[in-house]
């Protein structure tokens, strides 16, 4: 709110300020003009009071000349600041609108029988280019020097060291500059860039590289470090990080390329480092052609729309413009929170927000009749594997039944394409969650065969920074003072970040022809423990030392490590380097809704291992681990995919400004 004000009050001055400006400009292009006639006639012979006369004679002139060099001067958008950010640009603007205001009111001379002389209106010209020009350096330096000498106020201003000297800390330093108010003295810039090293950037220094870091926040008494760098290698923002943190030396962070590119940023922008910050990967590249194709001017359907993946996905596809977009979920909060935050950003976007189960047929049945969406993403799902081992009924109910709810009536409705997310943990399934998500994507398969509608299914890995996710729980773990908590000391899982994942999904879904599923490219495994180990360290502590580490054991249902592929599905390669397709399997739709409704039966009135081993009878690859699997310690993955520690972090997540968690 402080911010916000703190804008406002600057936007009421601006007004004030133009006003003063126009008024300086007038006076000394008066002068200008005064003394032009001064020098003409004084030199002919002419005396100096009889000169000032002139000035009436050729008053209409002259005020025509002054509205004249004003419109310049507001064509060159001069009048915007008293260029306190002043730059060559801004002089070389400045200087152009009096070349052509001049040019302009010596065109007019000609045209005009009794004139001012020409020598007069060349010289006004260019003595008024030299005044406006030289009282806005003047006001900058004065400006400067005030600055300057309330940065060398002991203890008034925090001492800040900027990584990056390139746009981005440029940009830093200047805000700081022209807002003292902030409390920030900027005490120079390092670069990895060794030519820059020694350089100035403005009037503040280049005083050396990361691996200066220490001995520069030593000697110059550094209290604040900004990263100024849009694409930042990961690795190097950990090392900045870990040392910061022995030094008890704050980092923060300026906001993406994109934010400087449209001109947006502020310095409210620059915020504290996340730990997700530290586990980058390289930012996804898009078909945006692709994917507008089928979203824009289209009626968009998210099942589970509140969820971590659905609301991502209901963020990107605002973004392409639909016809309509329809939050669909069971859970109102987050479907309130999300619909409001979807209205704040795009003030023209037509949205629905509906309170519904995908268990519920009627209620499905309206919403297909009423909306007619042409695209479908089914999100809807019970995901959390431990908590469907105990109540896998629920499972049945709600990932099985309410995906062929969705996609028959999809069918029935004409839906263009519907899109189901699915997992990892549907390949070679070894939980109810998993087997359970298997044979959605068997639904998926055998609907798209007799079906207008393109079927297709999207597989990936654990999302980093959803409910549930293990690291905001190793953070609030670590937060508490641990133990940190993990299954396995050799467990290993695929990541990528909820933004991530959303875009390779609308991607995938660009790429269908029905039947599909797609396979999204994880990297490489991470190894929980290590990366447990990390975030231990940064996060200002060291593993087992002052957090420690507790293996609890494997939790039913739960593997060791995923795997993305079932045996029997080879992969093709799309477009996307991270986006690869599954042979589409052979299922027979009534079988399997003869074999859904016998599993319901059995949830309803069995006990839980019958509807285990009915749920194997549908799912023959659906196996349940024995307890000398989950007992049986370390297994040995291949050598390429496993990880070092140093080696981990790159793989967990994407876009370094993207908070997640």
């Amino acid at each position: 709110m402080g911010e916000l004000l703190l804008e406002g009050a600057i936007f009421k001055k601006r007004r004030l300020k133009k006003f003063i400006l126009i008024g300086v400009d007038v006076t000394l292009i008066l002068f200008a003009y005064l003394f032009a006639l001064v020098f003409r006639y004084n030199m002919a012979g002419t005396a100096i009071f009889d000169t000032l006369g002139l000035m009436g004679k050729f008053k209409w002139q002259i005020m025509l000349a002054i509205v004249i060099f004003l419109s310049c001067q507001w064509l060159m958008k001069q009048y915007r600041s008293i260029w306190t950010l002043a730059g060559i640009e801004d002089f070389t603007l400045g200087t152009l609108s009096f070349v052509g205001g001049t040019v302009i009111n010596l065109m007019i001379s000609l045209m005009l029988a009794v004139r001012i002389p020409l020598i007069v209106s060349l010289l006004a010209g260019i003595l008024a280019m030299v005044l406006c020009n030289g009282v806005r350096i003047q006001w900058r330096l004065i400006r400067r020097l005030i600055v300057a000498r309330e940065k060398e106020m002991p203890g008034s201003l925090d001492r800040v060291l900027i990584y990056g000297a390139g746009m981005g800390g440029s940009l830093v330093a200047n805000q700081y500059r022209r807002y003292p108010y902030y409390g920030k003295k900027v005490i120079g810039f390092i670069d990895d860039n060794q030519e820059k090293v020694g350089s100035v950037i403005g009037t503040i220094p280049v005083l050396g590289t990361s691996e200066d870091l220490e001995m520069i926040i030593n000697a110059y008494q550094v209290d604040e470090v900004i990263v100024a760098i849009a694409n930042i290698d990961e690795s190097t923002l950990k090392g900045v990080s870990l040392t910061l943190k022995q030094l008890e030396i704050p980092l923060k962070m300026m906001p993406g390329l994109l934010e400087l590119i449209d001109g947006k940023f502020n310095i409210g922008m620059i915020r504290d480092v996340q730990v997700e910050d530290l586990l980058a990967r390289d930012s996804i590249k898009l078909d945006h052609h692709g994917i507008s194709d089928y979203l824009e001017n289209k009626v968009v359907l998210v099942t589970g729309g509140g969820g971590s993946i659905g609301s991502e996905l209901c963020r990107q596809i605002a973004k392409f413009k639909p016809k309509q977009l329809i939050i669909l979920d069971i859970y109102e909060n987050n479907a309130y929170d999300l619909q409001n935050e979807l209205l704040r950003k795009y003030k023209t976007i037509k949205l629905v927000t509906l309170i519904a189960s995908v268990r519920d047929r009627q209620r499905l049945t309206e919403i297909y009749q009423t909306y007619r969406p042409d695209v479908v993403f089914h999100a809807a799902a019970h995901k959390h594997v431990p908590l469907m081992e105990v109540s896998p009924a629920e499972a049945i109910k709600n990932n099985v039944v309410g995906t062929l709810n969705c996609a028959e009536l999809a069918s029935e409705y004409k839906t263009k394409r519907f899109v189901l997310i699915s997992t990892d943990k549907a390949v070679n399934p070894t939980n109810v969650m998993g087997a359970t998500k298997r044979l959605c994507e068997m639904i998926i398969q055998a609907i798209n065969v007799q079906s207008e509608t393109e079927f297709v299914a999207v597989r990936f890995g654990n999302v980093l920074g959803s409910n549930g996710s293990v690291v905001p729980l190793f953070k609030q773990q670590i937060a508490k003072g641990g133990p940190v908590t993990l299954t396995h000391q050799e467990i290993t899982r695929y990541f990528m970040t909820i933004p991530e994942a959303a875009q390779l999904v609308l991607q995938a879904g660009g790429f269908a022809h029905g039947g599909e599923i797609f396979v999204l490219d994880m990297g490489k495994p991470v190894k929980i423990y290590d990366l447990a180990k990390n975030l231990i360290r940064l996060s200002g502590y060291e593993p087992e030392v002052d957090i420690k580490i507790e293996i609890t054991g494997l939790r039913p249902g739960e593997k060791l490590y995923e795997e993305l592929l079932m045996d029997e599905e080879g992969l093709q390669q799309t477009r996307h380097q991270k986006i690869f397709i599954g042979q589409p399997g052979e299922f027979d739709l009534e079988q399997i809704k003869s074999q859904i409704r016998e599993l319901v039966e059995v949830a309803t009135t069995k006990s839980i291992p019958e509807l285990k081993a009915k749920l194997k009878e549908v799912v023959p690859t659906y196996e349940e681990p024995s307890h000398h699997q989950l007992d049986k310690g370390k297994v040995t993955l291949p050598a390429e995919e496993s990880h070092d520690a140093n080696q981990i972090l790159s793989h967990v997540a994407q876009g370094i400004h993207h908070q997640v968690g």
